[in-house]
């Protein structure tokens, strides 16, 4: 008899492990470990570069290197090769709490795309992260991201970063815009941090910080139409690192087996289990590394033993 074929994942291209570990790591110096990409903890499958910057044209982004990190353009360039090399994907975040690009017609759109794409090439970025906290707009950031795709070919990483408060609906703009790209988006970390409460998907209002409101956050996102591989955790490294919703890494490990295996849940209990759910991301390699790389050593080695 002939097999059945499996159905691919949509971001079955993107190179990354079926659980795959996201960091942030900080082109700035804010108190937290300055780090080169070198010295990044391997158990960081996907290195997120933040932030690209705005520039005069609209939509476009632009990148350089903080003076404060005394690293040199080839050093960083040579170091996102090895990382490469390692099996990691490096990416460039666009955005962040400062940022303030704005995709908002066809000409901007289009400015996004070919700018993200020549710092594709130039430093040899494998796609792009959205972490655009002053809200996008699902059309033309879905075309740019489109534009995108079709210049950089299958292997185009795309991540998004959004706040809890953004992905409560599938009618939201951060939502929409998931739904707009799911063909090519390879995985949403959304920030289970700095929100206060939130209703969960059944309904019942939860406190940042606890499992069940990682669970029943995340859970949103798995029945209103993600895929369960482009679904994951994000949380702060550390207690710096965020001004809210710090949990510690039993806790992430915990709702990580909750949604995967039906394990570990708290009072909340999902409807069923997503075993292929993508995995976790953290804010930052950089106050990770200031907190002895705890959540790469017991997130990150959870992440990868998940069946």
């Amino acid at each position: 008899p002939t097999p059945t074929p499996t159905p691919t994942p949509p971001s079955s291209s993107s190179g990354l492990p079926k659980h795959a570990v996201t960091g942030y790591w900080q082109d700035f110096c804010n108190g937290a470990a300055v780090q080169k990409l070198s010295d990044v903890n391997s158990q960081y499958d996907l290195i997120a570069v933040a932030f690209a910057n705005s520039t005069s044209t609209p939509g476009a982004v632009d990148f350089s290197l903080d003076p404060c990190l005394n690293y040199s353009d080839a050093q960083f360039k040579s170091d996102i090769k090895a990382a490469q090399a390692a099996g990691k994907k490096v990416i460039i975040s666009v955005g962040g709490q400062n940022g303030t690009i704005s995709v908002s017609d066809s000409a901007s759109a289009t400015n996004f795309a070919n700018s993200v794409f020549t710092l594709m090439q130039n430093y040899g970025f494998d796609g792009v992260d959205i972490d655009l906290e002053n809200g996008l707009n699902p059309t033309y950031m879905s075309q740019a991201l489109h534009a995108l795709s079709a210049k950089a070919g299958p292997g185009l990483i795309i991540t998004m970063a959004p706040q809890t408060i953004d992905m409560l609906s599938p009618s939201s703009d951060y939502f929409a815009t998931a739904l707009n790209i799911k063909d090519i988006l390879t995985v949403v970390n959304t920030q289970f941090y700095n929100s206060g409460s939130m209703n969960g998907c059944d309904g019942n209002v939860y406190s940042e910080g606890s499992v069940d409101f990682l669970t029943a956050l995340a859970c949103t996102q798995l029945q209103g139409g993600l895929d369960p591989s482009q679904v994951g955790i994000g949380v702060p490294a550390s207690s710096s690192a965020a001004g809210s919703g710090y949990v510690s890494p039993t806790v992430v490990n915990n709702a990580l087996d909750c949604l995967t295996q039906g394990t570990g849940c708290g009072s909340f209990k999902p409807p069923r289990t997503w075993p292929t759910l993508r995995g976790a991301m953290t804010w930052s390699t950089n106050w990770d590394a200031s907190a002895g790389n705890s959540f790469a050593n017991d997130v990150g080695t959870h992440v990868h033993a998940l069946p």
